[in-house]
C-alpha cells in the first residue's frame, strides 16, 4: 500500500526533477544552435538527432505513464482496488516529462483511498494537490477539494468542510460537481443544525438528487426530509422519507448517519430493519 506521506513526497521530487530536465533540454538544444558561432568544431546536424532521441525516449516513458493512470479511475469504481493502485505505484514511481501525469496520479490516490473510506490520507493528499499551482488548469482543483470536504467530514472536521465548500461557490462548476457539492453541503448542514438553510429552494434540490447515484440520492433525500420535519414541513418530510427507504437500506442510511434516525424514530410508520 502506498502511504499517502510517501507518494506526496515522491511527487514533488519528481515534479521539481522533470523541471530540471525540462530546462536542460532547453538548454542544450539552445547550446546546439548557438554552435557555429562558438571556437567548438562540432556539427549541430549531429548534436540535434541525439538531443531529439533523448527526448522522444523520455515522451514515451511519459506517455506510458499516462495510460496507466487514465484506467484508475474506472478500475477504481469498479472496486478493483489493488489493480488501481497497483497502476498508480507505477505511474508515481516512474519518470514523466509532464508535470500533469504526476498530478492526476497523485488524485488518482485520493480518489482510491477515497474510495476505501481511509479519509485521513485522502484528505492528506486532497491537501497536498490544492497547495500546488495550476491544479485547476490540470482539472483536479474542483474534484480535489470536493474530495477534501466530504472526507473533513467523515472525519468530523465540520468547520475544515465549510471552508472547503465556501471556495466552491466561487467557483463554476459543472453539473456532476453540482450534484456532489449539494450532498456535501447538505450533510454539513444537517451537522450544524442549519435546517432552515437546508428546505430553502427546496423543489430544486430534489430534483437535482434525482440526479445522483441511488445511494448518494437516498442520503441526500433522507436529509432533505429531516430538515422538512425540522422546519415544519411534514407532508415534504413524509414523501422525501418514503422515496429514501426505496432508493436504500434504512438500517445502512441510519447507521452511516445517526442523525437520521430521528426520521424514523419519531411519527414515523414502523420499519422492519431485519428484512
Amino acid at each position: 500500500m502506498i502511504r499517502a506521506e510517501t507518494a506526496i513526497s515522491r511527487f514533488r521530487r519528481d515534479v521539481v526533477f522533470a523541471r530540471l530536465v525540462r530546462a536542460a533540454f532547453f538548454a542544450a538544444l539552445a547550446a546546439t544552435f548557438l554552435l557555429p558561432f562558438t571556437p567548438v568544431s562540432l556539427d549541430p546536424l549531429l548534436v540535434l538527432p541525439v538531443i531529439g532521441c533523448v527526448f522522444l525516449a523520455l515522451t514515451v516513458g511519459s506517455v506510458k505513464g499516462s495510460r496507466l493512470i487514465t484506467e484508475s479511475p474506472t478500475l477504481i469504481a469498479a472496486g478493483q482496488f489493488d489493480e488501481a493502485e497497483r497502476r498508480i505505484d507505477q505511474a508515481l514511481r516512474g519518470f514523466s516529462l509532464f508535470r500533469h501525469v504526476k498530478v492526476l496520479g497523485l488524485h488518482h490516490l485520493a480518489l482510491l483511498r477515497h474510495a476505501q473510506k481511509n479519509w485521513h490520507e485522502s484528505a492528506m493528499l486532497c491537501r497536498a494537490l490544492l497547495r500546488q499551482a495550476g491544479t485547476s488548469v490540470s482539472g483536479v482543483g474542483k474534484p480535489a477539494r470536493l474530495m477534501l470536504a466530504d472526507s473533513l467530514l467523515e472525519m468530523g472536521d465540520a468547520r475544515g468542510a465549510a471552508d472547503a465548500i465556501g471556495e466552491l461557490f466561487r467557483q463554476r462548476l459543472s453539473l456532476s460537481e453540482v450534484l456532489k457539492l449539494l450532498a456535501v453541503q447538505l450533510d454539513y448542514q444537517s451537522r450544524v443544525g442549519a435546517w432552515a438553510e437546508m428546505v430553502n429552494g427546496l423543489t430544486t434540490k430534489v430534483q437535482l438528487a434525482e440526479l445522483m447515484p441511488a445511494a448518494t440520492a437516498a442520503r441526500t433525500q433522507a436529509l432533505l426530509a429531516l430538515a422538512a420535519r425540522h422546519a415544519g414541513r411534514p407532508d415534504w418530510s413524509d414523501w422525501l422519507r418514503r422515496r429514501a427507504e426505496l432508493l436504500a437500506d434504512v438500517q445502512k442510511l441510519t447507521s452511516e448517519r445517526p442523525v437520521l434516525w430521528d426520521l424514523w424514530r419519531r411519527d414515523g410508520p414502523a420499519v422492519n430493519f431485519t428484512a
